[in-house]
């Protein structure tokens, strides 16, 4: 029987390497700098007795958050060994969850009276996995009268993603989100496709989008894109608030740093919401957002006005 050993933990080593990549990489400059200091004062104080990775990823994390609060900003554990590189890790975990998941689209349904649920989790996944199951299922919703959207189980994902299911519920090119570099360069525009495979659910039969305390990053940005551009009501609870695209770094077989390295700006409300979450339209328990959004729905479809 040949058993495996986990790799030895050089504490001083991966903190220091973690320092480095934050003052390097992380979007706002003047708190990259006070946060490396931080966390190599607290090395040199031996402040990082944790035996484990395990322990480390969460004495690491707790630090990393104390200046801003920046939920993006982590030392994440993976039981697993993950491989090296940029985004290496993220990508073998989400890869798991993907097969396992349809593709990140666990329920399409039909209910009484034309109002289909559609529901993404754990995550909006890369597109490039994601455009089959995701352009299947929108397509098989396309002809409902009233559509509901279910991010409460969703915890982030891909902004390219964002942009495509966007396409199908919107009609023609669309901007959606800009990215601001850490130099405070416009780095990236993210518009809908100009082309979507099959049918358009389209920008004028009701939509509501629902949303729970966990819902987080991209999830996030397909409510606020939605929300305002006035197409869907969100409906639920405020959403964790990180809008910061991140990207991640293996600083040890089973540790992922992840850093945001640029911020969202919104074309319409010239912000993000970083920090504050998506405040949604129709505040009620994440539980009940579902009838919430049903009662909404038979009362929009029973107006001739809507």
């Amino acid at each position: 029987m040949t058993t495996t050993t986990s790799p030895a933990l050089d504490t001083a080593a991966v903190v220091e390497s973690i320092a480095d990549l934050v003052a390097e990489n992380y979007v706002f400059p003047e708190v990259a700098l006070p946060l490396a200091a931080l966390l190599r004062e607290r090395r040199a104080a031996n402040a990082y007795r944790a035996g484990t990775a395990e322990e480390l990823a969460e004495e690491v994390t707790a630090d990393l958050r104390s200046v801003n609060g920046d939920l993006h900003l982590s030392l994440k554990h993976h039981a697993e060994p993950v491989p090296q590189g940029l985004g290496e890790a993220a990508m073998t975990a989400m890869r798991r969850q993907f097969d396992e998941t349809l593709g990140g689209v666990p329920r399409v349904e039909l209910l009484d009276g034309g109002v289909a649920v559609l529901e993404f989790a754990p995550y909006l996944f890369p597109l490039d996995w994601a455009a089959q199951p995701l352009a299947a299922a929108l397509n098989l919703v396309a002809p409902a009268r009233a559509l509901v959207l279910d991010l409460r189980g969703n915890r982030g994902g891909d902004p390219d993603t964002v942009a495509f299911v966007c396409g199908y519920l919107l009609d023609g090119r669309t901007h959606l989100n800009t990215l601001v570099s850490r130099q405070g360069e416009k780095a990236e525009q993210s518009w809908t496709p100009p082309f979507v495979p099959g049918a358009r659910f389209g920008a004028d039969k009701p939509l509501y989008v629902l949303t729970s305390a966990t819902t987080f990053s991209a999830a996030e940005e397909l409510a606020y894109d939605l929300q305002q551009l006035g197409r869907a009501r969100t409906v639920g609870e405020t959403t964790r608030g990180g809008a910061h695209p991140r990207e991640g770094w293996t600083v040890h077989p089973h540790l992922e740093l992840t850093v945001p390295v640029a911020r969202a700006l919104n074309p319409v409300s010239g912000t993000n919401w970083e920090g504050t979450g998506v405040q949604p339209d129709v505040p009620c328990p994440a539980d009940d957002a579902l009838d919430r959004a049903l009662a909404l729905a038979t009362a929009d479809l029973a107006d001739p006005a809507s």
